[in-house]
């Protein structure tokens, strides 16, 4: 919003569907990102993956056709961005997809499929690395439609950390594992979630583990009654605001995570990160950034974090065009086409 505004005859409006309406999932980031409030709210909430995506549909439709914009932005790959693309696909409006290309070949993720037929239907695909490039080709989407812009989500990041900075928590000091944990294949086995919560209190004598807390997986901790040891170690935190999180990657040891943009923000903040996942859609922060994956193998991620705070720092590239400049790269081909 902030690089097409610097395009003097660009009209904009923003669309909040509700898919994420907690406080401190939603409120907060429209604060400290400095996003202007929404022009429409759908307030669509929770629920299953069919009943959430048409909900947005339903709620969308006739903000589009009140509206009648030209082109119509959407990001990422959550049930907003299908739904979205889907409804305009109908109406003959055109779709630029942000994050594009991204591929885990893992259908059994929703975001996958998410992102399988966004990228089917958009008009403009802006992808964030040249992996992504190769996946759209493979799919059989058009060259023309393509375009390697870098990573948007980094755009953020480079402008907030200064801020973020100054947002250091008091009481994290000295070497910390800073963990998320959200998605269904990980916090819905309950097995596998006790597993992990105990190795966690047991990463290492010394060592903090913060760990701020998906109300998801706040949820399921509670249903299999799992409690703390007591023994100090792991601290169960709130969701933190962008800039806070943001700081604490930045100066942890290590990141433990099951989300696909902290794999991004770590690769660029020279921080080691481990993805509990048998797979990503970000291998270029494998490749060339400080990710591993560890897949759902507790023992592994313990080997890891050991390996990690035994060793020094293994070096790393910054994928290109990773620079802060994304977003105006895509306001460029959108105010062109």
């Amino acid at each position: 919003m902030r690089a097409l505004a610097s395009h003097g005859n660009v009209r904009q409006a923003l669309v909040h569907t509700g898919q994420h309406y907690d406080i401190k999932m939603s409120d907060v980031f429209f604060m400290e990102l400095g996003i202007p409030a929404p022009d429409v709210n759908l307030q669509v909430g929770s629920g299953t993956h069919a009943q959430q995506t048409a909900a947005i549909m339903t709620a969308f439709e006739p903000v589009l056709l009140e509206r009648k914009p030209d082109v119509v932005v959407v990001y990422g790959d959550v049930n907003s961005t299908v739904a979205a693309a889907l409804v305009c696909s109908k109406l003959g409006v055109k779709v630029a997809h942000v994050e594009a290309g991204l591929r885990s070949g893992d259908r059994s993720m929703p975001e996958e499929i998410n992102r399988v037929l966004t990228d089917q239907l958009a008009d403009m695909l802006f992808t964030p690395s040249a992996d992504g490039d190769a996946n759209l080709a493979r799919e059989g989407v058009s060259s023309d439609k393509i375009f390697l812009v870098g990573n948007v989500m980094i755009d953020t990041l480079v402008r907030l950390l200064p801020s973020a900075e100054k947002n250091m928590p008091n009481d994290v000091s000295g070497q910390y594992a800073l963990v998320t944990l959200h998605r269904p294949g990980n916090v819905d086995d309950p097995e596998f979630l006790v597993q992990v919560l105990s190795a966690l209190e047991d990463l290492g004598s010394g060592m903090t583990v913060v760990f701020p807390v998906h109300p998801r997986t706040r949820q399921r901790m509670a249903d299999t009654g799992w409690k703390p040891s007591g023994n100090g170690r792991l601290k169960l935190l709130e969701p933190l605001p962008y800039l806070t999180f943001l700081s604490l990657q930045k100066h942890a040891t290590v990141v433990i995570t099951d989300s696909g943009g902290i794999q991004e923000e770590t690769t660029f903040l020279d921080t080691p990160c481990l993805t509990m996942r048998e797979n990503t859609e970000r291998p270029v922060t494998i490749t060339m950034g400080t990710n591993q994956l560890v897949g759902r193998n507790v023992a592994k991620m313990c080997e890891a974090v050991a390996a990690i705070f035994a060793a020094p720092k293994k070096p790393y590239r910054v994928p290109p065009l990773w620079d802060g400049k994304a977003s105006e790269r895509i306001a460029e081909v959108i105010v062109r086409n």
